[in-house]
């Protein structure tokens, strides 16, 4: 039978030492105890949900009594959520776009066009870091309304167009990519927009992975800004939404708790699918920047 090589760190015969033995199983325990501490909210408030009001306020077991979906069905129904989760997703999608193609743009004008100044303005996308987001949403919300973009997903989309982060990740990848490449398609006579599009964005799939899950979440997550500028319940995110079912009068706290759940189930399911694109484009990117 052949045996497991560790190509990592620790190698195979490291382990014949007692003392790298013995750390790596300290390792192993930290990490574990890493995951517990992670994933413990999330099963309990998902095991949580499957108990009715009184099991929820007399049990002090973590287990439930029945694992019946009925409380569930009966929350989706008493939240009326399906709305919500279209118009979530009709905002996460339009963030994307926008996170790609305008940090991206300005990414490609500092990281590969370098024109006049462009320094400059890079140090200022970086020390735009520093600031919190929130010292900016009074102002952006009177712009929105003074340009009459109340009532639309238009606002959402375009903050995350104007993402430094995005545009600093954005930055360090192009700055690796071969500029030989990029000069022979300003030979073959493409314009510097049609280079951008056809050329350095095929060209740059890890990074643009990496800042499509990050806007998604983001984007899922967000509560102020639609909360600000969308109004009525027909344009109502699932994050409004929950805010203002929590509210109500007539809500348990055991309604309350599967309704956190329906809100936390998409970005579970994207983390798990994408989970090993993530962590190896990550990687790459910082390496490479």
């Amino acid at each position: 039978m052949k045996k497991i090589q560790h190509t990592g760190v620790i190698r195979e015969y490291d382990l014949h030492s007692a003392s790298v033995k013995l750390g790596y199983a300290g390792i192993l325990l930290l990490c574990a105890l890493v995951v517990v501490v992670a994933v413990f909210p999330l099963l309990w408030v998902t095991l949580a949900g499957f108990k009715d009001l009184k099991e929820f306020l007399s049990s002090t077991s973590i287990l439930p009594a029945s694992l019946s979906p009925k409380p569930f069905v009966n929350t989706w129904k008493q939240l009326a959520i399906s709305r919500n989760y279209l118009n979530s997703l009709f905002s996460v999608a339009g963030s994307v776009l926008s996170a790609l193609v305008f940090n991206g743009l300005l990414g490609y004008g500092i990281g590969i066009l370098k024109p006049k100044g462009h320094g400059a303005v890079k140090k200022l996308i970086m020390l735009s870091l520093l600031m919190p987001p929130t010292i900016s949403i009074v102002p952006l919300f009177m712009n929105i309304q003074n340009i009459h973009l109340g009532n639309s997903f238009l606002p959402l989309w375009l903050s995350f167009g104007a993402n430094a982060m995005y545009v600093i990740l954005f930055v360090q990848f192009f700055e690796s990519l071969p500029a030989s490449i990029i000069e022979a398609s300003r030979i073959d006579g493409a314009s510097r927009l049609q280079a951008f599009f056809r050329i350095v964005l095929p060209m740059s799939k890890p990074i643009c992975a990496v800042v499509s899950i990050f806007a998604i979440n983001a984007a899922w997550s967000d509560f102020l800004l639609p909360y600000l500028v969308l109004r009525g319940p027909d344009k109502q995110t699932v994050m409004v939404r929950l805010f203002v079912f929590s509210t109500e009068q007539t809500v348990n706290a055991d309604a309350l708790m599967r309704s956190v759940v329906f809100a936390m189930v998409p970005p579970i399911i994207l983390f798990f699918i994408f989970q090993k694109q993530l962590t190896e484009n990550t990687v790459s990117v910082g390496v490479k920047g």
